[in-house]
This record gives structure tokens, sequence and C-alpha cells, in this order.
């Protein structure tokens, strides 16, 4: 074989893959610059958390962090990674581990939408000695890293442990990084107690509507060992959480709301609605949403009105009138709407909605055209009666009504950790 053909036999392969390749990783970009417009056109640019930032100037555009996101958050445009679809992003941070060059960053808020985050050191202890802070207040809500961090919390506390107090710690909330550290203090044979505010377990999960799909990952827990969980619905993350309790024998006490938490000599006292707790450490381990948003308005005081929506089907045959102009918003309108005879208004503020998902949005367009749900924008509620409520859009609209779903998002509950002297500060796209 002359050197000419032996060339043109390496040479013809290599040129073919090289064509698939670039013809691939052309259509891959096309796809994310589609997806990149359409955030830009909804509004949707804004990450709701952590979440990474691309340095261009590093990044060679191999595509792992594209590879590595499970929420395909994001994407390569013009030849370098770029957060195509922020709002899908939960911050796991599997991007940043995957990138070969550490061109990535992860960071909480941006330049124009600041984040409080509460000050928590890696051994996730505050400014405040013995006061540690784990899962979503800390910036964290995936279900995985949350108890990886209540889990760590814990560990971090018996290597700085101090004696003097009846209680070791005082674990504050049953969501994911309640469960994991209470799971570790159990292991570690220390003296705890954890406490509830809501009459079950879940935390911010538990706040979800009916058959939400949570995303989760595999994660090691005290006295259980791996898990492995996957894309699973509410109802059965909660069902996995109990059974957990149910062997272990988990104490926990629901119900009971932490009211103050002051310092002294050994450590803390803890005030709640039905006892008071002497203890070195404390663990906040409650999520973000705090106090629910109030509209303010007359006849708020009703029974008739709610916070979240748990199940749809409790409306069916009623009148339901939902405000808001977020994602939970939109979901908990179409979800209500779907029930036989339900009609529902959707009442928000703003002259569009902004930062919603494509899919709730079509779900939404979907659920108009039944006729079952109206939407009304530019508006805002004025009063609410027993069988009726008012909304000011320019003028008065009565409309009749048997409930209302306020999903104006929750208050962080800034007052409280300041009182306790744990520093808080706005993150503007920084670590």
């Amino acid at each position: 074989m002359t050197p000419l053909l032996t060339w043109t036999a390496y040479a013809v392969p290599l040129a073919f893959a090289l064509l698939v390749h670039v013809h691939y990783r052309r259509r891959r970009e096309l796809a994310s610059v589609a997806v990149l417009q359409q955030s830009v056109e909804t509004g949707m640019t804004e990450p709701p958390s952590l979440h990474p930032v691309v340095n261009p100037a590093l990044c060679c555009g191999a595509g792992a962090c594209v590879n590595a996101c499970p929420e395909q958050a994001l994407g390569i445009v013009n030849g370098k990674a770029q957060l195509i679809n922020p709002t899908v992003c939960i911050g796991h941070g599997a991007c940043a581990a995957a990138c070969p060059v550490e061109a990535i960053t992860l960071v909480f808020g941006t330049e124009r939408r600041g984040i409080d985050i509460p000050y928590v050191k890696p051994s996730f202890e505050t400014n405040v000695p013995g006061i540690y802070i784990a899962g979503e207040l800390g910036g964290m809500g995936l279900v995985r890293k949350a108890a990886e961090q209540g889990k760590q919390a814990i560990e971090s506390m018996v290597k700085g442990a101090r004696s003097g107090s009846d209680l070791d710690v005082v674990i504050v909330g049953a969501g994911p990084a309640g469960l994991s550290a209470t799971l570790g203090a159990m292991e570690k044979k220390l003296r705890f107690v954890t406490l509830e505010q809501e009459d079950s377990l879940g935390g911010t999960v538990y706040h979800y509507p009916r058959n939400k799909i949570v995303m989760t990952q595999p994660v090691v827990l005290p006295l259980v060992g791996k898990v492995r969980l996957g894309e699973i619905s509410k109802e059965a993350l909660l069902a996995f959480w109990q059974g957990i309790v149910d062997r272990v024998g988990m104490p926990i006490n629901f119900g009971e709301r932490v009211e103050k938490v002051t310092a002294e000599a050994n450590g803390f006292v803890v005030k709640t609605s039905r006892a008071e707790y002497r203890s070195r450490s404390v663990l906040l381990a409650i999520g973000r949403r705090g106090t629910p948003r109030r509209l303010g308005v007359p006849g708020e005081d009703l029974p008739k009105i709610v916070y979240r929506l748990v199940d749809p089907e409790q409306y069916r045959g009623r009148h339901v009138l939902v405000v808001g102009g977020g994602d939970s918003a939109i979901e908990a309108a179409v979800a209500v709407a779907a029930e036989p005879g339900t009609t529902v208004t959707l009442s928000y503020r703003g002259e569009a909605f902004g930062r919603v998902k494509q899919k709730n949005r079509e779900r939404l367009a979907e659920a108009e055209g039944t006729g079952k749900l109206r939407v009304v924008l530019g508006s805002t509620v004025s009063r609410i009666e027993a069988n009726c409520a008012y909304l000011d859009c320019g003028e008065t609209m009565k409309l009749a009504n048997d409930a209302v779903i306020v999903c104006a998002g929750g208050i962080l509950p800034t007052p409280m950790l300041k009182e306790m002297g744990i520093r808080v500060e706005t993150k503007f796209g920084t670590e």
C-alpha cells in the first residue's frame, strides 16, 4: 500500500468522525440558543438560589458540565458553557465538579437580584458560636444536599463539644436536614430534642402540592446507610422518611414552635410554644419560606383563606380564587381547575407573568381554553367576604367565592435570626 493510500485510509474515517461531531455539536448549540432565547423572552433569567457562573476565559467548551446537569440548565453557546435555563437550576453543583478546567463558580444571587443568606462557616456554625444552620435556610434546598448538611452539622458539633447544659443540641425542623441531623444525633448518642412546628415531617416538601415530583439523588444517612431515590413524588418521599422514623424510633415533637432562643453561660435557652430547653447547641434546619406573605386586606382572617395547596380535590365543585404570579400560583390554579365542577380565577398584580416556567405557561393556556380558569392580570384583592371576593383591576370586580389560595411567597425569618445575633448577608452573585 502506497503512503497516499495509507494516509487516506486513516484520514477519511477521522474526517467523517469529525464531521459527525461538528454536526452533532452544532445541533446541540442551536438547541441551547433556542432555550436561552426563550428564557430571556419570558423573563426567566434569575436562578432561585445557588447556581453556576462560568468563566469564559477558562471554559474550554468540552460540555462535561452540560452532560452532568440532570436539569439541563446548562448549554453550549458560542463554544462556551452558559446557564441557559436558570430557573430550573437547583444548585447541586454537579456541573462544577465535572468541569475539567475549574471554570465554574457556584454563587448565590445575581447583580440584579440579591438573596439574603445567613452567614455560615464550612462547619455549618454561624457567627454565633453554638448555633448551626443546615439545609434550605442556608440556601441549599436540594434534598440530598440538605440531608448531607444535617449530618455534617452534627459531626461538627461533636468535635466542638461543650458541657454544662441539659441537652447537647436542639434540632429545629423535621425536613431532610433536620431528620438527617436527628439520625446523626441518635448515632452519636447525643442528648437532643427535635422540634417541628407543623403536624407532620417533611419541611418544605410537606407544603408541596399533591403528587408533585421531587428530584433527589443517592445519599448516605446515619443509622440507615446509602439510599437511592431519584425522581419521586412528594407522597412517596414523605412515606420514605416516615418509614425511617418508625424503624429507628425517632422522637419528634410535632406542633411545637420555637418562639425565642437566648444565649446563656453554657449554651442557650430555647423557648417554645410548650416548654423551655437548655442546650449547648442549636441547629436551625428550617425552610426559607418562613411566614407566608399576607394580602393585608379586610376579610383575610376568614377560615376559607389558605396559603398553600395540599389537595385540589377538596375544592371540587367550588368557586376558587388563586392569588399570585409565580409557578406555585399557576400550578395551584391549574390543578384546582382540573377538578369537576370547579371554577377558578387567577389574580396577579402584574401585567404579565414573568419568572414562570414555559411548561406552566402552556398548562395555564390549556386550562384557560376549557373556560374553567380565568386569568385577571393587573389586579389586586381589595376585600374578602364569606361568599364573595373583590378584585381591584381599574374597576371593582365581584367574584362568587368559596375559597382563596394565596401563593404570594414567604417572608424569610430574618428578624428571628437577627434577634439571635446571626449575621444575614445579601448575596449579589457571590459565593
